[in-house]
C-alpha cells in the first residue's frame, strides 16, 4: 500500500509541475493563435536550411506549445527530440532579447542556426536585426540567454 501511495504522490507532483511549466510557456512564448513561429515548420530550418510554412494537418504540441510541420516526416523528427528544434527565447527576436530584454515579433524567414539551435529575428521597415546581431553575436547571445532565463523561470 505504501508503494502505491508514493507512486501516486510522485505522479501528482509531476503532473502539477508539467502543467505549471506548460502554462508559463504558453504565456511567455511568441504564439499566434496558439501556434509557434507563425505556423512555420521548426524542423525545416535544420533539414532544408530555409523557412517553410507548416500545415495545420501536421501538428504537435510540446509542453503546451503547438507547432505546425510541412510533412509527417518533419513532425516525426520533432517528436523524437522536440527541444532541439524549438526556437530560442520562445520564438521572440534574439537581437531584441539580448539588446533590450524585450519580446519583439519576428520575421520567420529571418533566422540563424548557431550551435544546433534556431534563432529568429525581426526584419521589417529597413531594420533587419540579424545584421545587428552578427556584429556583436557573442555578447548579445550571452545577454539574451540570461534575459530569457529570467523570463521563463
Amino acid at each position: 500500500m505504501k508503494k502505491t501511495s508514493i507512486i501516486l504522490v510522485v505522479l501528482f507532483f509531476s503532473i502539477t509541475i508539467f502543467a505549471q511549466n506548460a502554462s508559463k510557456r504558453i504565456k511567455e512564448f511568441n504564439l499566434e493563435n496558439k501556434v509557434a513561429i507563425q505556423g512555420y515548420d521548426p524542423v525545416a530550418y535544420f533539414t532544408l536550411k530555409k523557412a517553410v510554412k507548416g500545415k495545420s494537418s501536421f501538428t504537435a504540441t510540446y509542453e503546451g506549445v503547438t507547432y505546425n510541420f510541412s510533412s509527417q516526416a518533419n513532425k516525426d523528427l520533432f517528436l523524437k527530440n522536440p527541444s532541439s528544434y524549438e526556437p530560442q527565447y520562445g520564438g521572440w527576436c534574439a537581437y531584441a532579447m539580448g539588446e533590450n530584454n524585450e519580446k519583439v515579433e519576428i520575421n520567420p524567414e529571418t533566422f540563424k542556426i548557431i550551435d544546433g539551435k534556431l534563432y529568429l529575428f525581426y526584419n521589417a521597415y529597413f531594420n533587419n536585426t540579424l545584421k545587428s546581431w552578427n556584429k556583436n553575436e557573442t555578447n548579445l547571445k550571452k545577454k539574451a540567454d540570461a534575459n530569457w532565463k529570467k523570463i521563463i523561470n
